[in-house]
Formats: C-alpha cells, sequence, structure tokens
C-alpha cells in the first residue's frame, strides 16, 4: 500500500498550481438524489502524487478523480492516501470497482501526515472539498460514476 493522492510531495509547488489535467463530471447518487462535481482527473503516477496538494481554492462541486487506481489500472487495490502539503480539509471518496463507495474519510486534516486509509481494494478515489460529503447526505455505498476521459 503506498501513500498517495492529496499527498506525496515532490518539492515541485509551482508545476502542480498550474497544472492543467483533463476534466470530468462526476455524479453520485445518494438517498437524498444526484450530486454532480465538475473534477479534474489524475491519471498517471504523478498526477496521483500531486494530487491537490499546495491548492486553497477547491470549488464546491470541484475535484480531483484518481482514476484508474491504480495508476495505469491492474487490478484494484488497498490505498493509503495522506494530506502533506494540503492546506484544503477534503473528503476523501474511495470507490470500488462496482462504482460504489468503499469508505469516505470526511474533512480530512490539513497537512496531516497520518495515513488515510480504503481499508479494502479501490479502483478509484475521488476528493472533493471537505464537508462537502455531509452536507450532501453522500454516504459509504452510495454509487459513483463519470465518464472515462481519453488518455494524453
Amino acid at each position: 500500500m503506498a501513500l498517495c493522492g492529496a499527498c506525496t510531495s515532490n518539492g515541485n509547488e509551482a508545476s502542480n498550481a498550474t497544472s492543467v489535467l483533463p476534466r470530468t463530471e462526476v455524479t453520485i447518487e445518494s438517498a437524498g438524489g444526484a450530486h454532480r462535481f465538475d473534477v479534474e482527473v489524475a491519471r498517471t503516477e504523478k498526477e496521483q502524487a500531486d494530487g491537490l496538494m499546495y491548492r486553497t481554492n477547491i470549488p464546491q462541486d470541484g475535484g480531483m478523480l484518481f482514476a484508474p487506481y491504480p495508476a495505469g489500472g491492474g487490478a484494484p487495490r488497498a490505498a493509503s492516501f495522506w494530506m502533506k502539503n494540503t492546506p484544503s480539509p477534503l473528503d476523501i471518496l474511495f470507490i470500488r470497482a462496482d462504482g460504489t463507495v468503499a469508505t469516505l474519510a470526511e474533512n480530512t486534516i490539513p497537512f496531516s501526515e497520518a495515513p488515510v486509509s480504503s481499508r479494502e481494494p479501490v479502483s478509484a478515489v475521488l476528493e472533493i472539498r471537505g464537508g462537502r460529503a455531509a452536507e450532501l447526505g453522500i454516504a459509504e455505498g452510495d454509487k459513483v460514476r463519470w465518464k472515462d476521459v481519453a488518455a494524453k
């Protein structure tokens, strides 16, 4: 299990803050209805390692999708993220291969190096603005879907 996501430091603050990643719409079906997010897509190891580090302006319905997870594809695996160099609290949704939320880590602590674990194998991870899951009633077991983004 490798630490990843809004997580590992590469010491290159400027490149992350100005990177241009592809975007997609993510829909989460919860008991309260459908919730749509316009998110960046991190597909490569570097994009996933940089995650949302250094970001201070996460839009209310924005975020980052790590898909496929792990980068490059392969079988689902346990994920462990941390918040090192991430100044904004995040809700981290670990998503199973069937598209359901396996684990929801709410309002993760900015700059923390404590691991945030998926607790089971996952095939994607979604990071959204901290507190949004509770505001919208998003919970473990909810269905998540998105349009695939063509490789660069």
